[in-house]
């Protein structure tokens, strides 16, 4: 039975996390450390953890669960040094981190079987960062993978999944290596094409200067993944490098695939090749979390004149539905612009929706 956690790292992931364990059951003692020590307070104070650490190695010795919710590398190096900490005989330790392969050889080379390591990555985030955007249902539908290491039993990963049942997860198993390749595929590699979006519109500016406004309103959504975090990204690249480097060569035959089709100016064989995408787009799931924390977008057209945007908040915060951005596309030159409210999820959306024909006649539409 789990009696105590201790958590490290307190931002959204970690402090979801605590918030999930503590909504489930009261009763499990959390610890928790933050290198921020404000963070660590907050997340005291508003109940996601019961103690604060004053450094990262505290007594470990009656922890009957250890989470690590920091960037890849930093994961690694705490596990390195957990093999000289006084622990307790087959303490679960998981993590939260975006790759999987080097941190689980790390746990199969440094802890040994008496520390039982399960790989996890919940596959669900915000666009908002830090212990204050922590909530224990973020994790609700969301895929959680975990990649059990070679000491690890079916008792002990369901142990982890009966403490995590409160957010309400899909749990899957797979190898590290499986799960390097997947996400290298859905997750990494998307944020790598859209910085090489950006670069390119970028070095396109200084010659066609209209080239940041023009690019305000769709080109910003489907690039909107290249402003995470540069330090994790680096991390994650580094850590996922052969899966990358495979899906860089695909990438660049395909590429040149398009590029051919388009010198030959084959008009059918170009129209397959959008179709089929569009075919396979469409066929995803809509309603289903996936490695990329979605928006869910709404567009209003509003009128132009001062007040609007507190207009439309207002009527919002009357219906207590919670905004994570909210912006105007500047491209259009009529006397109506586009607000886009965006939400954290679906039924946000949808509340909106009702809530804005209420009080308006603003037409609202998706896409």
């Amino acid at each position: 039975m789990v009696n105590k956690v201790y958590l490290i790292g307190l931002g959204l992931i970690g402090g979801s996390i605590a918030l999930s364990i503590k909504q489930k059951n009261p009763s499990i003692h959390i610890i928790g450390f933050d290198i921020n020590v404000e963070q660590a307070n907050l997340a005291r104070r508003i109940g996601a953890i019961d103690e604060v650490s004053t450094e990262l190695f505290p007594d470990l010795s009656t922890i009957d669960m250890i989470f690590l919710s920091t960037p890849v590398q930093q994961t690694i190096n705490i596990i390195e040094e957990l093999k000289s900490q006084n622990l307790k005989k087959d303490v679960i330790v998981t993590d939260v981190g975006s790759t999987k392969v080097k941190i689980v050889e790390c746990a199969n080379k440094h802890l040994n079987g008496k520390i039982k390591f399960i790989g996890g990555h919940p596959m669900a985030g915000s666009h908002k960062s830090g212990i204050l955007a922590a909530k224990p249902h973020l994790f609700e539908n969301a895929f959680y993978i975990l990649t059990p290491s070679k000491y690890v039993t079916p008792l002990d990963v369901q142990s982890l999944k009966d403490v995590l049942g409160e957010t309400k997860a899909n749990f899957i198993e797979m190898t590290p290596e499986e799960h390097d390749e997947v996400t290298g595929v859905i997750s990494h590699f998307p944020h790598i094409v859209a910085a090489s979006l950006v670069y390119q519109a970028k070095n396109h500016e200084e010659e066609f200067p209209l080239v940041k406004r023009l690019a305000a309103g769709g080109f910003r959504d489907i690039t909107r993944i290249a402003s995470s975090n540069p330090s994790m990204w680096r991390d994650i690249l580094l850590h996922n490098k052969g899966p990358l480097l495979h899906l860089f060569d695909e990438w660049i035959l395909e590429m040149e695939r398009i590029k051919d089709l388009v010198a030959k100016e084959e008009a059918e064989n170009l129209f397959t090749y959008f179709q089929q995408a569009k075919q396979y787009r469409d066929g995803l799931p809509e309603k289903q979390k996936g490695a990329i924390p979605s928006f869910y977008d709404l567009y209003v057209d509003v009128p132009d004149y001062p007040g609007i945007i507190s207009e439309i908040t207002g009527y919002l915060a009357k219906e207590e539905i919670s905004l994570t951005n909210i912006r105007i596309i500047e491209t259009r030159e009529e006397i109506y612009g586009v607000l886009v409210l965006s939400f954290q999820t679906e039924k946000d959306r949808e509340l909106a929706i009702k809530c804005i024909n209420k009080y308006s006649s603003y037409e609202t539409f998706m896409m």
